[in-house]
């Protein structure tokens, strides 16, 4: 192939990787071709089979070697859903005893919560965050149930 439809094909993988997400695999092969594309750039001619021997290995050698990195750095770029809850008030929509599970709302969403205070929740009682486990909050009431 030409050096010039290495790059082609490099930028359509790397725009490819952009507009599907593919949980960055095609950015790595991307970079494989445009690999190739630049040592056909700069006059190295190389066999058909060592310019997809070049590729293959360039592109698996980039995913084994910088997919990790760039994925771990990604997920711990910002605070997560849980992180985010902590802290905030949720409304109970049942009663909820100390220790029990039971529904409420938060931020227009419907969650589990468990009342991990000594005073039970009544309907409409705000409580506030202190531990997210999955969709369950773990909450405390922000006054006691007599206030309401």
């Amino acid at each position: 192939m030409p050096w010039w439809a290495w790059l082609v094909l490099g930028m359509l993988l790397l725009a490819g990787e952009m507009a599907v997400p593919s949980g960055f695999y095609l950015l790595f092969f991307g970079i494989g071709a445009l690999l190739v594309g630049i040592v056909g750039l700069a006059g190295l001619e190389l066999a058909g089979w060592i310019e997809w021997l070049l590729f293959s290995v360039s592109s698996v050698a980039a995913v084994a070697l910088l997919r990790p990195r760039i994925v771990g750095r990604l997920r711990h770029a910002g605070p997560g859903i849980e992180d985010t809850l902590v802290g905030e008030i949720a409304v109970a929509s049942e009663a909820i005893e100390p220790g029990a599970m039971g529904r409420g709302e938060l931020r227009g969403s419907v969650f589990e919560l468990r009342n991990a205070g000594p005073t039970r929740l009544v309907p409409g009682q705000r409580a506030r965050v202190e531990k997210v486990e999955g969709l369950v909050l773990d909450v405390r009431s922000e006054r006691p149930s007599g206030d309401v």
